[in-house]
């Protein structure tokens, strides 16, 4: 029996493959690669002894999902394939639903073709669009995206849940994750973003290996400890086990579950700013620039049911991420091109 992951070549997909591969789980990856490198899922291979299935291609392609279905023992579904950037899902908002809303709907249309009813979605906390309350709970209003990125992921979820109404034999799991950061403690697989980078730490790294020349902090009026945004940010390892948490628990859960996967603690730019200058030893260029629109002060998760109902929380620290985030980009200044 195996996990299908699709989009496992990605970022937290290979760490996840990782995470699923160290506790004995055969895992089969379908990637594109558009926005992904399969030197991740050699690194992974590497690290864990162990390989990977690889097929390589798109999760709109229906004969494709429908030969990986036939050709393997699948049991569970991990679903990460998707575009991500939210300033290009503003300027190519087709491209975003066409990807990220017909390939999940393929997706379920082969699982309900080949019996197989396990299902764990990647979604993000951009679904509450402005918060209602701080921190997060899952049962705060859903809505209001600003961007087509967030929006397909509500558009998905809300698909999801209809289905799930239709076929309460399947189990359907959706975790949202606030901020992924850092990279496997060894160093071998980590962010890899394709040119100048879209999140705030992989282009803090970048800034400090010299390959930018300032960091841009977008606002400086904010309401909040020190001016500047407040976000939850999380290890990718713990993500990671976020997955195996949610994969374990479905023979006992209800049918349909959805997760907020954070530290429950928000940290402001200048605090993380200054917690990789701490742990690394090193002191970055940064200015201040204007907000951006669609921007809001702080968010933060309250990931208590994670707690409760799957056992898992998030270990590693602030120093940590910066730390593995650093020792990724030092050892790999190019990514996975070196």
């Amino acid at each position: 029996m195996a996990v299908f992951i699709t989009g496992g070549a990605g970022y937290i997909g290979s760490h996840t493959v990782l995470r699923f591969l160290e506790v004995g789980i055969e895992v089969v990856v379908l990637d594109n690669l558009c926005n992904s490198s399969q030197e991740a899922l050699r690194r992974v291979e590497k690290l864990s002894g162990k390989s990977v299935r690889f097929y390589f291609g798109d999760v709109r392609d229906m004969s494709l999902l429908d030969l990986v279905f036939t050709e393997n023992d699948i049991c569970d579904v991990i679903h990460f394939a998707g575009l991500k950037s939210v300033d290009q899902s503003i300027i190519n908002p087709l491209d975003y639903y066409n990807n990220n809303i017909i390939g999940g709907l393929n997706l379920l249309c082969q699982m309900q073709k080949h019996n197989i009813k396990n299902f764990v979605f990647s979604s993000s906390a951009t679904v509450y669009g402005q918060p209602e309350i701080i921190p997060l709970t899952e049962d705060c209003k859903v809505g209001g995206t600003t961007n087509a990125y967030g929006s397909s992921k509500l558009m998905f979820e809300t698909i999801l849940r209809d289905f799930s109404n239709a076929n309460p034999d399947f189990h359907i799991t959706i975790l949202r994750y606030f901020n992924p950061v850092g990279a496997h403690p060894s160093g071998l697989i980590g962010e890899n973003p394709n040119g100048v980078p879209n999140n705030l730490v992989p282009y803090i790294t970048q800034v400090a290996i010299g390959k930018l020349d300032f960091l841009s902090i977008y606002g400086n009026d904010y309401p909040t400890v020190d001016g500047t945004g407040v976000r939850d940010f999380i290890h990718v390892m713990d993500l990671a086990q976020g997955h195996l948490a949610a994969v374990e628990y479905k023979s006992t859960g209800p049918a349909y579950k959805v997760y907020n996967l954070g530290t429950g603690k928000g940290y402001s730019v200048l605090e993380l700013i200054s917690a990789f200058e701490c742990t690394n030893g090193i002191k970055l260029k940064y200015k201040f620039a204007p907000r951006r629109p669609g921007d809001i002060g702080e968010c933060w998760s309250d990931p208590s049911r994670a707690k409760e109902e799957l056992c898992w929380s998030a270990r590693y620290s602030i120093e940590e991420m910066m730390q593995h985030t650093w020792n990724w980009q030092v050892n790999n200044p190019n990514g996975y091109t070196d």
